[in-house]
């Protein structure tokens, strides 16, 4: 089911991007049509409800947290599209991946080859990726707008805080934030090519915004290790072994 008030923050993402929805429906409808096979949701239950889970996303802190990251291999973590290259390049393995096919589709691939499950976004202007999907061993749709057949929404806009929202909506009992730093500068492996940085910003403005929200919401702990988000605790990522004990 999803969130309770979403239609109505979904609403002013279309307002405040000039997004056109129709377009919206048309991608997911798309997408729904491309994924031959229904995508059990228990499978995502297993890995997150009642567990310390990792957000882990593609910020510039991202680099300094490795080295943390790689003491808890057994943790489930959810990791934003750019994060996965280094995730991969540092022997660290995502659980489930959360995308919008706009990252190194090369790590993409190989995330799914080594069985994490992808979380494939579909939105008006993703279109011509869509059918990268295919290639996908485990991998579920999603939508902004209502969910049907394949597709799901548990909310959320940009790959990081839907991660964040994905989490809430399996029932995690903390969840941790990892290089997700909604700061003014965009970490290297967050966007790949040539893109504008002016509407990244913007769009990462709006992510921590919804975040903020979903922690009036959430029954979940919420900690940040980054920047300060209203309705996370601050964590140093020195105390994370102490803490998650």
């Amino acid at each position: 089911m999803t969130l309770n008030g979403w239609q109505k923050k979904y609403q002013e993402i279309l307002n405040e991007f000039g997004y056109d929805r129709t377009k919206e429906i048309r991608s997911a409808n798309i997408l729904n049509s491309l994924l031959k096979t229904r995508f059990e949701l228990s499978n995502l239950e297993r890995k997150i409800k009642n567990k310390i889970v990792f957000v882990v996303g593609a910020g510039p802190s991202l680099g300094l947290s490795l080295q943390y990251i790689k003491k808890f291999r057994n943790f489930t973590k959810i990791v934003a599209d750019g994060a996965t290259q280094v995730l991969l390049e540092n022997k660290i393995m995502p659980d489930i991946v959360v995308t919008d096919l706009d990252g190194n589709m090369e790590y993409l691939k190989k995330a799914s080859d080594q069985k994490s499950i992808m979380i494939v976004h579909a939105h008006g202007d993703n279109i011509n990726r869509l059918p990268h999907a295919i290639s996908f061993k485990y991998c579920l749709g999603t939508t902004e707008d209502k969910s049907f057949g394949k597709i799901r929404n548990f909310g959320g806009f940009t790959d990081g805080d839907r991660c964040v929202f994905l989490a809430n909506h399996f029932g995690a009992s903390k969840i941790i934030l990892i290089g997700m730093d909604f700061g003014t500068h965009v970490g290297k492996y967050s966007k790949t090519g040539t893109y504008d940085k002016s509407l990244k910003l913007k769009k990462l403005r709006k992510g921590k915004l919804l975040l903020e929200w979903l922690a009036t919401k959430s029954n979940a702990e919420l900690y940040t290790t980054s920047k300060p988000i209203r309705g996370f605790k601050n964590m140093r990522l020195a105390d994370l072994q102490r803490f998650v004990r």
